[in-house]
């Protein structure tokens, strides 16, 4: 995931909590902002350390940038993503981090149907 795909500046992500539209289940909360003129997606990521160590909190967030570029293809463009972690999330291995996104952003309706060709 390069650094234009990042949110980083906490004035960005306060906008998305203001602006944005929330959707979640029991292992991430994500926030969508709409942006227009945009041409990719941009993800902003949030592990409290109520979640673990360092060690834990950044392997949370390196299977959550992986997990969005796997699914690349397929998010919707043109939108800013605020993931934030929670706690049932430290237990959990890569493949359910990503099945757990998937269902997220099916439920926020940013998830394009996967070509015939593909599989998971």
């Amino acid at each position: 995931m390069k650094k234009e795909f990042r949110v980083k500046k906490n004035k960005e992500f306060q906008e998305a909590f203001k602006k944005g539209k929330s959707f979640a289940n029991r292992q991430f909360v994500v926030y969508v902002l709409k942006k227009q003129e945009q041409e990719n997606f941009r993800i902003g990521l949030s592990v409290s350390k109520k979640i673990g160590n360092a060690v834990v909190r950044n392997q949370v967030k390196r299977y959550v940038r992986q997990s969005f570029h796997e699914l690349q293809e397929r998010v919707q463009t043109g939108n800013d993503y605020i993931v934030i972690a929670r706690k049932p999330v430290a237990e959990m291995g890569m493949h359910d981090i990503k099945k757990s996104l998937e269902h997220v952003l099916k439920v926020a309706k940013v998830l394009k149907r996967p070509k015939a060709g593909d599989t998971d």
